[in-house]
């Protein structure tokens, strides 16, 4: 599992200082199913918006 993931959504709750995601745990889905070709196909359901 990686150690350090990297988010630039600043506007996250989980963003942390040096781009940092201090999530437990993060969900990727694909928009095309299980198939996914892109980065761009794909979206982190983890995201929740700061407060």
């Amino acid at each position: 599992m990686a150690q350090d993931v990297l988010c630039e959504v600043n506007s996250c709750k989980y963003w942390a200082n040096g781009n940092k995601c201090s999530a437990s745990s993060i969900y990727v889905v694909s928009h095309r199913g299980k198939q996914a070709s892109q980065s761009e196909e794909t979206d982190c359901k983890t995201f929740e918006p700061k407060i």
